[in-house]
């Protein structure tokens, strides 16, 4: 059985950090903010909601909101792994799954973020493949500006995103 070229992907990038940043900026909600998300709320199996400098664990959930969006659009998942040093697991749009592996390689921290199980869309304006690949490009490279004491690329102006919709 052949896996369609549409439905995973995969991201590298190199970034002048080290790697227990790295894992903190994907694992914590206040890390998450910093570069990706409006908000991220993690919940603890009981349904604790955690602290903002709190590492997830296999098995949380969360909610996330972007900038641009109001909060009727935001991703709901579960944690499906998270090592505590170099790898995040967790489930993502349309029933996806994306791994983050953190590794070092000639003096630099590499970031491998892999989306699988993208559910193929006939329709070109649902392309979760595209989507989440142009997506998941843009916050690599704020990540790298953020962590690298670059400047924020994120607009956090709803009323300039909203004209783009």
């Amino acid at each position: 059985m052949t896996t369609s070229q549409w439905t995973n992907f995969k991201l590298v990038g190199d970034y002048n950090t080290d790697i227990r940043s790295l894992y903190e900026a994907w694992t914590t909600a206040a890390g998450l903010e910093k570069w990706f998300l409006r908000k991220a709320n993690f919940y603890a199996i009981i349904g604790r909601l955690k602290e903002p400098e709190e590492f997830i664990i296999k098995e949380d959930t969360y909610e996330w909101y972007w900038h641009g969006y109001n909060d009727e659009t935001f991703e709901k998942g579960e944690i499906l792994e998270a090592n505590g040093t170099d790898l995040i697991k967790f489930t993502f749009s349309g029933g996806s799954i994306v791994t983050v592996n953190l590794y070092a390689r000639n003096g630099v921290s590499i970031v491998e973020l892999t989306q699988e199980n993208v559910p193929e869309e006939s329709d070109p304006n649902k392309n979760l493949f595209v989507q989440c690949q142009v997506g998941w490009t843009f916050y690599l490279a704020n990540l790298k500006s953020v962590l690298e004491g670059g400047l924020d690329l994120r607009n956090k102006k709803m009323e300039v995103a909203s004209n783009f919709k």
